[in-house]
Order: structure tokens, then C-alpha cells, then sequence
């Protein structure tokens, strides 16, 4: 496959194209059919439709681009709902500037200076994700780092909105880097399945669907390897009542429809369950929410804030949740935002838990990662081997390039990787096959973990319990 339609294959068109390629292959396989029984043949005595039927029309890279509809362009678009890096005047594809992104949010870049502090206080190197800008900007994270070093009590706070049987990698990265934060900070931690909002927003899910969904990626997300004393795990479905409650109500009470209109550009065509639930979420932001982890005295409980890993998409539930936390009695959440986990397909796409041809799913085999990073994983390298040795490849759009920047430890490596596949010594199958074996040795591990999950560690997990947990050991001399 040539680069010109390898590029783009990648575009919102491709639809179009596939619709063009099975009609092609239904001539092939009527064509071998006919020659099987003895009729496959055309010459210049047959009529012409028979001749055509032998000769499709010519489907070159160009005139499948030109018979395919061009997408308009327009900016990008980050949501809990829709991600794009939007698309410019030719139809190509553009990645999340995600400079502008926290410029719009309000929010705040991680700096050198604030990960310094950050080792200091917790006497651990930062993350790799911190290390490589993946985990990028925050909301008060240095009010967190505060309290971490006078011994003030706080509490790690993320989610999935289970929507398949399976996650896929790009969901693995927050709770990946959760898991971390648990460790350095020793903290507790709640995970909310927020099945209720993937039944209310989906049309093709049903509330079975859901709580079934959440099951299988709780078992998933035990399997990154959280520990039980200081976790819980919840379903929305299940566990929405008494304080919990209360504070849903509390937070829905200060909400206006013309807020939620403008932070998530909701229409008269979304249900209210849709609306409402940026109250649901918001609520899992209070301590007072839990009086089984942090006991029954409200005023002492509103006092202790979280911290919250997400993906920079969740950001938009969170303001609302800030705006009004303070208003209410409680300690506004912290927040740090990680970057997307672009899909196969490219940068300024995300991975989709519908789309199978978009990811690597934490199920998929050996085989079948090879497959797809061989087959869909777009490529920064040049068109030929030649052009490869001399002009280098591109590591910002190289989809395996980016994945080994998520995946791989080794700060050393990478960077001895980045600079060969620049130079042109290092050609884009072999760089594809790097990272090929870094996601078969995540992936295999993970499901090995998985396999050790059984359905009384999944029901503990999610059995509202006191948790344990010590924090910072060294507050006394820091």
C-alpha cells in the first residue's frame, strides 16, 4: 500500500472507500466463480456488460480519493463524548493541540519546577508519564503536594464508563498511572463505574449491558494491580443512595440546564439523564460520600479534598464540580490531566472501544497485536527504504513510536530509538516490531493478572468496607 492512500485511509472518507473496495470484491469473487464452472472467459465478441464484468472500473489510489467525499474542516472538539483534532481545509487529520486545550480549560501545565517538587516531597522519581509530557497539565496539584508533606489526609478519585467486554490499552494509561499515585502517596482510592451514564448516553445499550460491562472491567482494572486494603471500586447502579446521594442532590440543586448547555454543548435532543449527570459525578469528588472509608463527621469529612488522574476529555465534569464545591462546604477536587492514547489510525484520533480496528484490546492475542500494528498502526517512515536511509522518519505522527512512549520504561532506549528512526537507520518495520513486542509483554502480562481475578476478589473489591491505608511516613522530616 502506497503512502498516498496509507495517508489517507486515515481520513473520515475511508467509509466511502471501503463501500468501493467490496464492490470490487464481489466482482473478484464472482469473476473466480464463473471460471470455476467453466464460463469465466470474455473476448471481443461479448456483449460489453460481460466484458465490464471482467474488467471493473479502474480503481487507482487517485480515484478513490476523488470519488470519496471530502470532510469540511473545522477545529477540534474534546468532550467526555467526542475527540478530534479537528480537520483542516484538505481533509487530512489533525493532532490535539493540547496547548490550546489547557489555555481553554483553565487549566495549568505541569512544569519542571513543579515535578522537581514533586520528587521532593515524595522522595520518588516522577512518573514516565510526567517524565514525557503524557500527564501534562493539573488543577492544584500543589495543594495536594501540601498536604502529602504536613500528613493531611487526601484520597485518590477515578472512573471508567464501562461501555464493551473489554478495555482496550488507551484505558489502561489513567489507571496505569493511578496505581503509581496509590503507591507513592499511600492514600485511598475509589474508582466509580459509571454504568448508568453509558446506558443513559448510549442508545444501543441496555442496563443489562451495563452492569455486565462493569464486571468484566472491574476484573480488568483489578488486574493493573490496585491494592484491595485501600481501594473500592463501585457501580453506579449499585451504590447511588444514602450520602452518596445526598450529595448528588446537594450538587444537582446548584447546576443550571444553561451551564450544563454550555460546558458540554448539550441540545433539546439530549435526555435529561444526560444532563443530570455531571451531578452524579461530581459527588464521588467528596469525602462525605463514603463514611464507610472516612467515617461520620461531616464537617471533619468535607475537609479532606482528592486528587483525580483522568484523561484531559473528563476535565469539563470537574469545573462544574469546582465551581460549586466551596459554596457547598467542600474542598474543591485536584486534578491531573493525561494526554490521549492515539488510535492506530493517527494523531488526532482516540482509540474506541466500538471500533476494533482502532485499538489494541487488553483480550487480543499475540497474533492478532502483531496484525494490527503491521496492518493499521500509521507510519512517520518514508515511502520507499531508500528515502527511509536518507531522509529518516517522523516519530511525532509514528503511531509505534508513540505507543513505545507510553509502554516503554527506558528513557535511555527510547531516545536511542527516536534519534536511529530520525536519522534513517532504524526503518519503520523494525520500529513496528519494537513496539509490537513492548504491547505483547504488556498485554500478556495484564492477562495473566486477569486470569488470577476470581469472582469473590471482584465482589470484595466492590463490597463498600473500611479501607487501610498509612500516607506519608516521613512527615516528620520532610
Amino acid at each position: 500500500m502506497c503512502d498516498r492512500f496509507s495517508d489517507f485511509k486515515d481520513q473520515a472518507a475511508l467509509m466511502d472507500v471501503r463501500k468501493i473496495s467490496a464492490r470490487e470484491n464481489r466482482y473478484r469473487r464472482l469473476k473466480k466463480k464463473l471460471w470455476e464452472t467453466g464460463y469465466g472467459s470474455a473476448c471481443r465478441y461479448c456483449p460489453p456488460w460481460w466484458t465490464n464484468l471482467f474488467s471493473p472500473p479502474p480503481l487507482d489510489n487517485l480515484n478513490i480519493i476523488e470519488q470519496a467525499p471530502q470532510p469540511k474542516a473545522h477545529g477540534q472538539i474534546v468532550t467526555p463524548f467526542d475527540v478530534s483534532g479537528g480537520v483542516d481545509e484538505t481533509g487530512k487529520l489533525l493532532p490535539v493541540d493540547y496547548d490550546k486545550l489547557v489555555r481553554e480549560f483553565g487549566a495549568t501545565p505541569l512544569t519542571p519546577d513543579l515535578l522537581e517538587r514533586f520528587e521532593k516531597v515524595t522522595g520518588h522519581r516522577p512518573h514516565r508519564f510526567m517524565r514525557r509530557g503524557i500527564v501534562f497539565s493539573h488543577r492544584e496539584l500543589n495543594k495536594i503536594l501540601d498536604r502529602h508533606e504536613k500528613g493531611q489526609p487526601f484520597y485518590l478519585y477515578t472512573g471508567r464508563g464501562p461501555s464493551s467486554d473489554s478495555m482496550h490499552v488507551g484505558h489502561t494509561v489513567p489507571f496505569d498511572f493511578t496505581k503509581w499515585l496509590q503507591d507513592v502517596f499511600d492514600v485511598p482510592l475509589v474508582i466509580m463505574m459509571t454504568d448508568d451514564e453509558k446506558f443513559m448516553h448510549s442508545p444501543k445499550i441496555e442496563i443489562e449491558d451495563a452492569k455486565r460491562f462493569t464486571k468484566a472491567n472491574a476484573r480488568d482494572i483489578i488486574a493493573i494491580g490496585f491494592d484491595m486494603k485501600k481501594t473500592f471500586i463501585f457501580s453506579d447502579f449499585d451504590f447511588v443512595g444514602g450520602a452518596f446521594y445526598e450529595n448528588i442532590c446537594r450538587m444537582a440543586k446548584r447546576i443550571t440546564i444553561n451551564q450544563i448547555r454550555g460546558t458540554f454543548g448539550f441540545n433539546d435532543s439530549n435526555n435529561i439523564g444526560e444532563f443530570h449527570f455531571c451531578a452524579t459525578q461530581s459527588a464521588t469528588a467528596f469525602a462525605t460520600s463514603f463514611p464507610h472509608i472516612f467515617g461520620t463527621d461531616k464537617k471533619k469529612v468535607a475537609s479532606i479534598p482528592c486528587l483525580i488522574p483522568c484523561a484531559i476529555d473528563q476535565d469539563p465534569y470537574f469545573r462544574q464540580c469546582r465551581e460549586h464545591a466551596e459554596r457547598m462546604k467542600f474542598k474543591k477536587p485536584s486534578l491531573i490531566h493525561a494526554i490521549f492514547l492515539p488510535a492506530l489510525q493517527g494523531p488526532g484520533s482516540k482509540m474506541s472501544a466500538s471500533v476494533d480496528s482502532s485499538a489494541i484490546f487488553m483480550s487480543d492475542t499475540p497474533n492478532k497485536i502483531k496484525k494490527k500494528i503491521n496492518s493499521f498502526a500509521f507510519s512517520g517512515g518514508q515511502q520507499t527504504l531508500e528515502l527511509q536511509r536518507e531522509l529518516g522518519g517522523n516519530p511525532k505522527v509514528d503511531v509505534p513510536f508513540q505507543y513505545l512512549t507510553f509502554f516503554l520504561e527506558d528513557d535511555a532506549e527510547l531516545e536511542r530509538i527516536r534519534v536511529a528512526y530520525e536519522k534513517g537507520e532504524l526503518l519503520t518495520s523494525e520500529l513496528k516490531a519494537i513496539c509490537i513486542a513492548e504491547l505483547q509483554k504488556y498485554v500478556q502480562g495484564f492477562q495473566e493478572r486477569r486470569a488470577a481475578v476470581t469472582d469473590e476478589i471482584v465482589a470484595e473489591f466492590m463490597r463498600p468496607r473500611p479501607l487501610e491505608w498509612k500516607g506519608n511516613p516521613n512527615v516528620n522530616t520532610v
